[in-house]
């Protein structure tokens, strides 16, 4: 979960795994660990999140690649910010979002976003379906929950909607959803993949709508990597784009696959619930599933949608070209080499 969280904190900052050093990361080969190992920091604590990367790892996709291993650096509350670890160096490789990366280039450092897995942004306003508030003009009068962390979001959400902030009650909370299930709010600020699907296992019925179907057209769980790496490794961009291209193909033809694989294996000291994990990862494939992927191939983003993630960041107050935050030569370089991948 890039820019949100979920109620399985506990513990989150703990589960970091040791930092593999990013110096035997070779510019040329392609041999079996020609590459040395990959460093990947995940947004977020290991659940089915990150699926393809999990199967990725559990089917060789990485070392059929150029790399000899592959280390996945959770992250969690109290993680440094991904685009950090990218930018020193700490991970080859990270996966973030537009508005925590362009805040990060805005600030100085050499990032670009070379790929999306999420095509639709995941963030969703959550409701029971009791009392359903079913679109952004449906939260007027009502109370909503907002974290936090998530602030940013939400005020460029009401402003791509035109609505006034003092119309709706926000209210502080953090990341368990029990007070929606209460009435102590109507309204709950969340991922569609997570905590909507946490209530449904434990037998509530729940109604959401995204913001992406509303005005906040932001891609999600983006790849990013160095202007460095782009101009010296990028033989090993693509052969890390390569790999985690064959783990999202799988994690997307069965849900199920991660979802085991997030619940016993990377993520089994999280205590996760695999049927939880199993509508998780349902959910995020029809993020990342879209005609155009199918059309164009996973990661890609089309012209039309680099502008509106622009147009998106401007309200959030984030100004930047597209041309400093993405960089999509490689993936389409990757396609066009290897249209079986498609």
């Amino acid at each position: 979960m890039t820019a949100g969280a979920t109620l399985l904190t506990v513990g989150g900052g703990g589960l970091l795994a040791a930092c593999g050093s990013d110096d035997d990361s070779g510019s040329g080969g392609s041999g079996a660990g020609s590459f040395g190992t990959l460093s990947i920091r995940l947004s977020w604590i290991k659940n089915a999140e990150f699926a393809g990367e999990y199967l990725a790892d559990q089917r060789g996709y990485y070392k059929a690649a150029g790399f000899s291993g592959v280390n996945l650096i959770a992250g969690g509350p109290s993680a440094t910010p991904q685009d950090t670890d990218v930018a020193t160096g700490k991970a080859f490789i990270g996966i973030s979002s537009p508005d925590i990366t362009g805040t990060a280039i805005a600030q100085g450092a050499p990032l670009k976003i070379i790929g999306a897995q999420y095509q639709k942004n995941p963030f969703a306003i959550l409701s029971m379906a009791k009392s359903p508030i079913k679109t952004p003009q449906d939260m007027v009068g009502k109370k909503i929950g907002v974290q936090a962390t998530n602030e940013s979001v939400w005020s460029a959400f009401l402003k791509a909607n035109k609505l006034d902030p003092s119309s709706i009650t926000k209210v502080p909370v953090e990341f368990d959803p029990l007070p929606l299930t209460t009435g102590t709010v109507d309204g709950w600020f969340a991922f569609v993949t997570n905590e909507p699907n946490l209530l449904r296992v434990k037998g509530f019925d729940v109604a959401t709508f995204l913001l992406a179907d509303h005005n906040y057209p932001l891609v999600s769980e983006t790849f990013m990597v160095t202007d460095e790496s782009i101009a010296k490794n990028r033989d090993k961009v693509k052969a890390a784009l390569t790999a985690e291209i064959r783990g999202w193909k799988d994690a997307t033809s069965d849900a199920s696959l991660g979802a085991k694989l997030a619940a016993t294996v990377y993520g089994k000291d999280l205590g996760l619930d695999e049927k939880e994990q199993g509508l998780e990862s349902a959910d995020q494939n029809k993020l990342i599933l879209t005609e155009e992927t199918k059309k164009n191939g996973l990661f890609t983003i089309t012209d039309e949608l680099v502008e509106e993630n622009i147009a998106t960041l401007k309200l959030a107050g984030v100004d930047i070209t597209a041309e400093k935050l993405f960089d999509l030569s490689i993936i389409r370089e990757l396609y066009k080499e290897k249209p079986e991948l498609i």
